[in-house]
């Protein structure tokens, strides 16, 4: 079982930043497709970022050219860096895996942002 265990969440001030961790124990970690999703109150949750083994991104409109995500498959980690928060980005924010036909998430970190 591929455990995910994200941090890095909290409460910011709009135009602030904040940077998502997410690590696994698993060795197969470089193989895995992986993605950022939110959820707010009341709402679906969606994807904002999505990265392949390659390096490959890509980002919900909302985000693009504020948020980027990276990899470091020696540390098994996958980052969310946001910047110019604003507070409909306040959710809730859930790693995603997916190798081949398995799917595997987080826990969920939350993300507040005060006007």
């Amino acid at each position: 079982q591929v455990q995910l265990v994200e941090s890095g969440g909290g409460l910011v001030q709009a135009g602030g930043s904040l940077r998502l961790s997410c690590a696994t124990s698993s060795s197969a970690f470089s193989t895995f497709f992986m993605g950022w999703l939110r959820q707010a109150p009341g709402e679906q949750r969606e994807p904002v970022a999505t990265i392949t083994r390659g390096g490959n991104t890509n980002y919900e409109d909302s985000v693009k050219g504020r948020f980027t995500i990276s990899r470091d498959n020696a540390k098994n980690t996958v980052y969310l860096q946001m910047n110019s928060l604003k507070p409909e980005d306040t959710a809730v924010y859930y790693c995603n895996a997916v190798s081949g036909l398995s799917e595997y998430w987080g826990q969920g970190t939350q993300v507040t942002v005060s006007s």
